[in-house]
């Protein structure tokens, strides 16, 4: 199972951007404590992503039981439809769309080719194509209304948290009073002792939208922990791109229940 996570890590744990044009956003705001729900989610709303295409090279750091690995890989994304992953000399590569999730591994010739179960697994959340892409880009997971979500405030962010926390899935939203994008999501599912923690570390402007630049990703369950650290190295937008990708002959298909 270790081995499934490393690819997976590989797979899908990549996402910000930094390039020659890129300028890292000082995060100077100060917290307004008469700003209303409706008005954090509108302010937020403006900086939704609106690229239709990305190139970057993403610098990995990945600890697990005390042991860490590092990993170079090269990102390509169209918008709401692809997101394409390369290692280095193509040893492992990963195309994740709407519907389905594909990669292969030619260092332990094994292949995966189903939906989002085995991404759930590893971050112990139900997902999907928008939900990933959206953790990528430094957007919430969840769709923000704002009669569903109640305000606080800490020293330095905007804290929303459902008006009724689900018993099963507790969530809390950390944004910005810079750009209002996303500090931190926080996941926790307390029957099944799991935790989720995504804190984007860091922003830039890249031409002209916000976009993360460092993200560190902490999933716990019961004793186990995995910690990720991303570093974006360089990133293009709106280019032209491609996604080659074709499982070799002769893998080994990795086959979950209900994964198909």
């Amino acid at each position: 199972m270790k081995i499934i996570k490393c690819s997976l890590v590989c797979l899908f744990l990549v996402f910000a951007n930094s390039c020659k044009s890129a300028r890292s956003v000082v995060a100077s705001g100060q917290v307004d404590s008469k700003l209303t729900v409706k008005q954090l989610i509108r302010e937020n709303k403006k900086q939704d992503a609106k690229f239709k295409t990305l190139q970057a090279k993403v610098k990995i750091d990945v600890i697990e039981d005390l042991k860490e690995s590092s990993y170079t890989v090269n990102l390509r994304m169209e918008k709401d439809k692809t997101i394409w992953i390369s290692a280095t000399l193509g040893l492992a590569r990963a195309m994740i769309t709407p519907d389905r999730v594909q990669f292969y591994d030619k260092i332990n010739n094994q292949y995966f080719d189903g939906n989002y179960q085995l991404l759930s697994d590893l971050l112990g959340i139900e997902l999907n194509y928008d939900k990933v892409q959206s953790l990528l880009i430094g957007e919430p997971l969840y769709a923000l209304r704002d009669s569903d979500y109640a305000i606080s405030t800490s020293e330095n962010s905007y804290i929303l948290q459902p008006k009724n926390q689900d018993l099963l899935l507790e969530l809390f939203l950390l944004f910005n009073p810079s750009h209002f994008k996303m500090d931190s999501q926080q996941l926790l599912q307390p029957s099944k002792m799991r935790f989720l923690q995504i804190d984007y570390l860091g922003y830039q402007d890249v031409d002209k939208e916000i976009l993360p630049q460092n993200i560190k990703i902490i999933a716990v369950e019961d004793s186990e922990e995995l910690n990720v650290v991303l570093e974006y190295k360089s990133v293009s937008i709106n280019e032209d791109v491609r996604f080659p990708f074709r499982i070799p002959s002769g893998f080994d298909e990795i086959i979950l229940d209900n994964a198909k």
